[in-house]
């Protein structure tokens, strides 16, 4: 009895524990479709094919979320793609909007700084523009009390100017605020001193045929002649630094053979007569002696056809070569022949104040 009750409890244990197991499998079932077993699970050959057909090839569970295809969430969402409009489309939409807006009014926006209704330039834009560095480098230039506006010092950010009638400097020499352009060329003898020549010859037009505006050249030089000519588009710089009025003077290292007199220099320096009256050295010295040779430098502020060549030709000493080194406070340095440079804002402002401008 005993034996019995204990194996029935063992039995029944078994099979309430069965029975749990089958009771909780059809729990679960009602709540949520079950999970297939391996050997229950369907493949589809095709489209097509029938469903008890053969458990090969890759079908439905490759292509719907299966390791190696894609989701069905990505079909159903990201891999649609909206249809393009036709141009017909879009063409009657923007009718349609311009139809809706012709009629309203035009609103301007505001400044978007203060004063901007007010004429002319800002100080600093035009000193940019005239090679003074950055708007921020023009506004320190303004700040240390080195810019002046006719006559009178800076010291306020944003004043606007006139470019074509305030006259301004930086350390007291004159911006050139306009569009001007200043060259320095560096003249070769055989080059002749003209911007055109009909006679086919090389001139100083040669060398600045790329500019886009017309230059024209300060003074001349002679055929054979080199050095230093001034070319430019400012009229009236050109004009004042070629009328004896202002007397800009001019320097010249001219090669010739001794020996000479000691008194050379004073006898330029009081006046050698020409056919066309007296000329005047203002300075004169020798540079270099080699035996008989002499390199000798003359600085004068006339500017008359071969002046320099006629007075050492007149005293007895004819120039075999001729160098322009200096035209008022623009040098050669150490520029090759045949070399055109633009002048710095610096030597356009001393320029200017050697003719009073």
């Amino acid at each position: 009895m005993r034996s019995s009750g204990s194996g029935s409890s063992r039995n029944g244990g078994r099979g309430n524990y069965r029975g749990a197991g089958d009771n909780r499998d059809q729990k679960q079932g009602q709540g949520r479709p079950r999970k297939p077993r391996p050997e229950e699970r369907r493949y589809d050959v095709a489209p097509g094919a029938p469903q008890d057909g053969p458990k090969s090839g890759r079908g439905g569970s490759a292509r719907g979320g299966a390791k190696g295809g894609p989701k069905q969430s990505q079909e159903r969402g990201r891999g649609r793609t909206t249809p393009a409009r036709s141009r017909e489309y879009e063409a009657r939409t923007e009718e349609r909007n311009r139809e809706r807006y012709a009629g309203r009014k035009q609103i301007s926006p505001p400044k978007t700084f203060p004063g901007a209704e007010q004429e002319g330039e800002r100080l600093q834009k035009v000193l940019a523009r005239a090679g003074y560095g950055s708007r921020r480098a023009c506004e320190e230039l303004i700040e240390q009390a080195r810019v002046e506006v006719n006559g009178e010092i800076v010291i306020e950010q944003g004043m606007r100017i006139d470019p074509e009638k305030d006259e301004v400097r930086v350390d007291g020499l004159t911006v050139a605020t306009q569009s001007y352009q200043f060259f320095s060329l560096n003249k070769p003898a055989g080059v002749v001193s003209t911007m055109e020549d009909p006679d086919g010859r090389q001139c100083l037009g040669d060398y600045v045929t790329n500019r886009e505006t017309r230059l024209f050249h300060v003074g001349r030089l002679d055929t054979e002649t080199e050095g230093v000519i001034l070319l430019t588009n400012h009229g009236e710089l050109a004009h004042r630094l070629t009328h004896p009025k202002y007397s800009v003077k001019k320097t010249y290292l001219a090669h010739i053979v001794g020996p000479i007199p000691r008194d050379l220099g004073k006898r330029l320096k009081e006046g050698v007569r020409l056919e066309d009256g007296y000329a005047r050295a203002d300075h004169f010295r020798v540079v270099e002696q080699t035996g008989r040779n002499y390199l000798v430098e003359v600085t004068l502020h006339e500017g008359r056809k071969h002046i320099v060549r006629r007075m050492l030709a007149e005293v007895g000493f004819p120039v075999d070569k001729l160098v322009r080194t200096a035209f008022g406070p623009i040098t050669l340095g150490n520029q090759k022949s045949g070399w055109l440079r633009r002048l710095s804002n610096t030597e356009v402002g001393m320029l200017m104040k050697e003719v009073d401008l």
